[in-house]
């Protein structure tokens, strides 16, 4: 699994450093699902950012003007809708196979955590390409998915031409 310090390295140092553990709680309560630590723990170094340009993550803070749990449940609502459905490879929600929404991009791609169908069985990472139904399945964690973008490799968001200097991040509004 990548770490924390890996995604530094290339993205920059966090500024929002977030430890209080009652947002990502709540959400999972709601949800009914926990999210794995590697991408809390980058969500809460990070907040809620632009990277590149291109991805948006989204920090559970509800007093943020884009928080999480906003997203997610909006994001649900779209991909449950029987139009949606033929786009990914299972349905969206927090149940075992199912795929929960975590993170969007300009260019019009929603990433999806894969929860894990046993509790050992790790979490993967589905990107949707909204104007196409293509979908592809990563069989590496957040963490790892994320450090492969940061280098510019292609994990269907590529970041090459909007990052030319190289990863950059920037809080949303």
């Amino acid at each position: 699994m990548a770490t924390l310090s890996e995604i530094q390295t290339l993205l920059g140092e966090p500024r929002f450093n977030w430890s209080d553990p009652a947002p990502w709680i709540e959400l999972e309560q709601e949800l009914g699902i926990g999210f794995p630590a590697d991408f809390r723990e980058i969500v809460d170094a990070y907040g809620s950012i632009e990277i590149n340009g291109q991805l948006y993550l989204k920090h559970p803070a509800s007093h943020l003007l884009h928080d999480l749990g906003t997203m997610i449940r909006r994001d649900l609502d779209l991909w449950r809708d029987e139009d949606m459905v033929e786009f990914l490879p299972s349905p969206v929600g927090a149940n075992p196979g199912e795929l929960v929404p975590v993170a969007t991009a300009t260019t019009g791609e929603t990433v999806f955590l894969c929860v894990p169908d046993t509790p050992s069985s790790p979490w993967r990472v589905v990107v949707q390409e909204f104007d196409s139904p293509a979908w592809t399945l990563y069989e590496m964690t957040f963490s790892e998915w994320l450090l492969a973008y940061l280098k510019g490799r292609d994990v269907t968001l590529c970041s090459r031409n909007l990052a030319s200097d190289g990863p950059f991040w920037e809080f949303l509004p």
